[in-house]
């Protein structure tokens, strides 16, 4: 299972024959099988195998939760060991759980090192999301949360109040209140979607104006929270003097800073948090997709020693003991460490970058790129219009799983194309994932052309 192998139209009728009967057995919220209509059986390391035999790349990797890829062999050795030893072990204190936590801490900058405690939530980001919003407002006693545009924390009821997605949260009624939505700073200066960019508006103005003015609207402001690259939100990238600004602003008023580095996190950027190529040190953040290396569920928060400490009990959750996923954690960090996978990273980012750039130059379905590490997103456009096309987008999505890869769809109505390889993908299958883009805009190219 080293290259692409697609024998048969997608999906083969074993799939079909999946596909039909998840239909009837599983929640209608079902959403990957809907645009990826593919039922797994097998992967190892970039690839994955389907029932019917087809091999894919998947540049969706578990949706950023395979840093390593599928089955990573000596994390699945460490994880069969564990095995027979213990498998939960609740908030006990035990040598998988030790070695994890050593291993974690490694990773942060010296200088700040030492100055978090880290805090294991249930099994999921969402949750570890809550967690931050329950610290943050014990720890200032205030109860209003400022969030941006774009964001996505997650689904759960705190956590979906904070995420800008505005479809997700029709007809939910209850709604955690207090959270205000501003303007997400970033980098990006395309006018093909409907979202601010930095050549617009000064997003950092609008919060200090907020913050500043007394008639406002806001209350008493326990936290900020955002993700420094909104990878749900169309891969939009931080512009780093505006989160300098918002930092800042975090200070002079007594706000708590989260960062949510769930999807960022773990090497995904190219430093081990994103929040490290931005010199600032959130009072709390949190991550949970990368933690295992493996895919194994396991959500952190890290927060400032010196916030007030909460009573025991007050945030649990049983499977937050999950030993398989602490030393499978443990054993990718020193992966990680020891095939420089960080450095692989930066450089396959920079392959991505410019092989997308001469594609873009050859394809005019190809709008804005955007890629910070291995966070990767090219706005998909309508050649006539110029404008961000969900219909272009998805049939692009579709002919790509047809040609044996698979990536995934993001942003504003669907009209970004998004990768996330694995961490330690090869330069090999970059190009060999990246050949059957280019075919693929080829193919809607002529397509478009014989339209109109």
């Amino acid at each position: 299972m080293n290259t692409i192998n697609v024998r048969m139209e997608i999906p083969g009728p074993r799939s079909l024959q999946a596909l039909q009967k998840q239909l009837r057995q599983e929640s209608t919220a079902v959403s990957y099988p809907k645009r990826l209509p593919i039922s797994l059986e097998a992967g190892k390391g970039c690839y994955v195998q389907d029932v019917d035999g087809n091999v894919f790349i998947d540049f969706l990797s578990g949706a950023g939760s395979l840093p390593l890829g599928h089955s990573h062999p000596e994390l699945v050795g460490e994880v069969i060991e564990q095995a027979d030893k213990l498998c939960i072990g609740l908030d006990f204190p035990t040598p998988a759980k030790e070695s994890f936590i050593d291993a974690h801490l490694s990773m942060l900058p010296e200088e700040i090192r030492n100055a978090y405690l880290i805090h294991f939530c249930g099994p999921t980001g969402a949750d570890a999301v809550e967690a931050a919003i329950k610290l943050a407002k014990v720890a200032t006693g205030a109860d209003e949360i400022i969030s941006f545009r774009g964001g996505y924390h997650g689904c759960t009821n705190g956590a979906l109040s904070l995420t800008g997605n505005r479809a997700m949260k029709k007809n939910v009624l209850g709604k955690m209140p207090g959270v205000h939505f501003f303007p997400f700073g970033s980098t990006s200066t395309s006018a093909a979607s409907a979202v601010l960019n930095s050549n617009q508006i000064d997003a950092a103005l609008l919060l200090e104006s907020a913050l500043e003015d007394a008639n406002s609207g806001l209350g008493n402001v326990a936290a900020i929270v955002l993700e420094l690259v909104q990878g749900e939100g169309g891969v939009y990238i931080a512009d780093k003097g505006f989160i300098e600004r918002v930092y800042q602003l975090a200070r002079k008023f007594g706000i708590l800073l989260i960062v949510d580095e769930i999807q960022t996190g773990c090497g995904r950027t190219g430093t081990w948090y994103a929040f490290e190529q931005y010199g600032i040190e959130p009072d709390i953040f949190v991550t949970s997709k990368g933690t295992s290396g493996i895919g194994l569920p396991c959500a952190l928060m890290f927060y400032k020693k010196s916030l007030a400490p909460w009573p025991a009990g007050s945030h649990i959750g049983t499977f937050r003991g999950n030993q398989f996923a602490f030393i499978a954690g443990s054993k990718a960090i020193d992966v990680i460490n020891r095939d420089a996978i960080l450095h692989n990273v930066c450089e396959r980012s920079e392959q991505i970058r410019v092989r997308l750039a001469e594609l873009q130059h050859d394809f005019a379905l190809l709008g804005e790129i955007r890629c910070l590490g291995l966070m990767i997103g090219v706005e998909i456009l309508n050649p006539v219009t110029g404008k961000a096309c969900d219909v272009t987008a998805s049939k692009i999505q579709k002919r790509a799983l047809r040609r044996g890869l698979i990536a995934e769809l993001g942003g504003r109505d669907d009209t970004v194309l998004r990768m996330l390889p694995p961490l330690n993908v090869s330069p090999q299958c970059v190009n060999e994932a990246l050949n059957v883009l280019e075919r693929v805009l080829f193919e809607q190219t002529n397509a478009i052309e014989e339209i109109h």
